[in-house]
This record gives C-alpha cells, sequence and structure tokens, in this order.
C-alpha cells in the first residue's frame, strides 16, 4: 500500500485540539507545523511527547544528545563514546516535573535548550527553515570531562523523512528522521580539544512531536555515509507503526529520498545483540554488523525505558518498483530495540 504523500503546508492538529486527519501522511520536508500540540484538552495531559534527537558520527568518536520533555517530566542525555578505547563519558537527567527545558513550537522555529544537573544542552537553528539555500544547527553540549560544539549542514534540495502515523482517534506520532547530514567542529575531553571533521563526520535528526500510548516498543535503523561517489543515507524502522497504514522507511541517495512503504522485517538474537541483524522487504535487503550496544535501562515507577542500541555498519541493496538497483556497504550508523513505558 503507498501511503499518502504531503506536499503543502498542513497543521498536526485542529483549532480546537483535536488531531488533524489531513495531516496523516508523509512528506520529503518538514512541512507539518506542531505549534498547535500546546493547546491539547486536559484530558490528555501526561500523552505529549516533545523530543529532538542528535546524532554525531565521527571517524574516532560518537557524540549523542538528546532535549525531551513528557508532560510530567524533562529527559535529557548526553554521550559520548570513545571508539578507539571504547570509553563513555554520559549523563543523564529525568527532571520531575519538567523544567529547565525548552522546546521549539516546530522544527527550527527556534532553539532547544535543556538544563540539569551535570549537563547542559544547545540546539541552535542558523537560518530560517524556508531557505532555499542550505541550512545549519549548531550543537552544543558538556558534561563532566567532555564538550563538543557541532555544526550540521542540510545541504540544499537535501530530503528527509517527515511522516504522521495515526495510532487511534486521540494519539499520533509526528516524527521527522533526518539522515546523512554533513558535519564539522570540535569536541573536547578533558581540556583537550579534537576535530570533528568535516567530510567524514554525519548527523542524524530524530525530531518528534505527538501524543502516544503509554506502552511503546519500536526499531529504529539508521545510517549515513559515501559508497562508490554516491552519499547514502539508510532510514528503517517498525513495530511501533504497524497496523497504521504509515511507515518510516527509506533511502536516501545524493540528497533524494526514495520512500519504502512496506513494513520491514527486523531479524536478530535479542541474547546476543552484536551478532549480524538482518532488515528486509519492500524491495531492501539489508544487513547490520555490530561493534557496540549502548544499553540503558530506567525504572522510575510511572516511567520505565530498556534501549539496546546498537553501533555498526550498513549494507545491502534497494532495488526500486522500475528495476533500479542501488547497492551500498560500509554505511555506519546503529539499529536499535526499544520499550517504554511513559
Amino acid at each position: 500500500m503507498t501511503a499518502r504523500e504531503l506536499t503543502d503546508p498542513v497543521s498536526l492538529v485542529t483549532p480546537d485540539g483535536r488531531p488533524n486527519p489531513d495531516a496523516v501522511g508523509w512528506a520529503r520536508h518538514p512541512l507539518v507545523d506542531t505549534s498547535g500540540i500546546g493547546r491539547r484538552p486536559r484530558r490528555r495531559w501526561g500523552r505529549t511527547k516533545r523530543w529532538e534527537y542528535w546524532n554525531v558520527l565521527t571517524p574516532t568518536h560518537i557524540l549523542a544528545l538528546t532535549v525531551s520533555s513528557i508532560d510530567y517530566a524533562a529527559v535529557h542525555e548526553v554521550w559520548v563514546f570513545e571508539r578507539a578505547t571504547r570509553r563513555e563519558r554520559h549523563a543523564n537527567a529525568t527532571v520531575l516535573p519538567a523544567r529547565g527545558v525548552q522546546l521549539p513550537p516546530r522544527l527550527d522555529a527556534g532553539r532547544a535548550r535543556a538544563r540539569a544537573k551535570g549537563l547542559e544542552i544547545d540546539i541552535e537553528p542558523i537560518g530560517a527553515l524556508q531557505d532555499a539555500a542550505a541550512r545549519r544547527v549548531r550543537l552544543r553540549a558538556a558534561i563532566a570531562g567532555a564538550a563538543f560544539d557541532v555544526t550540521v549542514t542540510r545541504p540544499a534540495g537535501h530530503e528527509c523523512l517527515a511522516v504522521v502515523v495515526p495510532f487511534g482517534p486521540t494519539r499520533f506520532q509526528y516524527t521527522v528522521k533526518d539522515v546523512a547530514l554533513p558535519a564539522a567542529g570540535t569536541l573536547t575531553l578533558d581540556g583537550v580539544t579534537c576535530e570533528v571533521p568535516a567530510g567524514s563526520s554525519w548527523a542524524v535528526l530524530d525530531h518528534g512531536r505527538g501524543w502516544w500510548p503509554y506502552d511503546v516498543r519500536w526499531n529504529w535503523g539508521a545510517g549515513s555515509g559515501v559508497c562508490d561517489g554516491r552519499t547514502i543515507g539508510v532510514q528503517v524502522g517498525g513495530r511501533w507503526t504497524d497496523g497504521t497504514g504509515q511507515t518510516e522507511n527509506g533511502l536516501v541517495v545524493d540528497g533524494r529520498l526514495h520512500k519504502i512503504h512496506d513494513d520491514l522485517r527486523w531479524e536478530y538474537d535479542r541474547t546476543d545483540w552484536l551478532r549480524p541483524w538482518r532488515v528486509s522487504g519492500g524491495g531492501l535487503e539489508a544487513s547490520f554488523t555490530p561493534f557496540y550496544d549502548k544499553r540503558s535501562a530506567t525504572n522510575l515507577g510511572v516511567i520505565s525505558s530498556r534501549t539496546d542500541q546498537c553501533f555498526g555498519t550498513w549494507a545491502g541493496t534497494w532495488r526500486t518498483a522500475d528495476g533500479e538497483q542501488i547497492a551500498f556497504e560500509g554505511i555506519e550508523g546503529w539499529a536499535e530495540d526499544v520499550h517504554n513505558r511513559w
């Protein structure tokens, strides 16, 4: 089944604060206006999820940050991973009730900011979302012993995957998955500054706004890199979109999104996360070979989560409807298995 492509700006919610059925679908650009999500009916308080997640892979390190608000709590994280030594520098914060957090009403409409004990995060767009030229986003984060300042570039004409997923009459999610974004900047560890080198560093964005069910499980895989002179972005997902008529699957080749409308089959070993994974369907045959599992778990009663986010490399092929085959290998990224009660 081919889902509806959105080509014009649309509001995520109606003026009376209800989910807008005209927003259900997918787009190549972040066309959905989420500014009305703050006008949710009080009976839905506690179901609103808003977040910005950025990940930057460099030849020597992996950098990640999260700024989020889930109505009753603010949940943030900064993570720095040194690939040669596998040393982690990490800080997270769950702030009850939510405070010290700022999130823009829609993507690139303003700064995202988090302040909590042990961490500081700033995400600042440079240039308006509507600009035809390349746009940039500055990512800054600081924790004990580590800080980074990275600028991410969205090249002119670059396409992402934006999708509105309906869970029911009062539950939905808008997500923007933006892969294969060039990044450059600096990383400082224990007072020593090193480069986040341009040309070999890649950023991925997960931007989310929605009213979620309480108990959710998902798979997400992403990758960025260059293969045979072509810039490749891998974006695959599963489980949380099952039965909704929407998917978050696609391949970005030289900035152009090739949407995969089919649900994908995920095959992996939950007793050994570092064994190879397979993801297939809709013309895609992909393998993922992990080298590291970032495991995390939280149980605060009303809030609990469990994540295995495995980092490694993607390889595979995708065959288009007209028979063209796109092959890729050595595309670095991750695949994850997540269960959240929030």
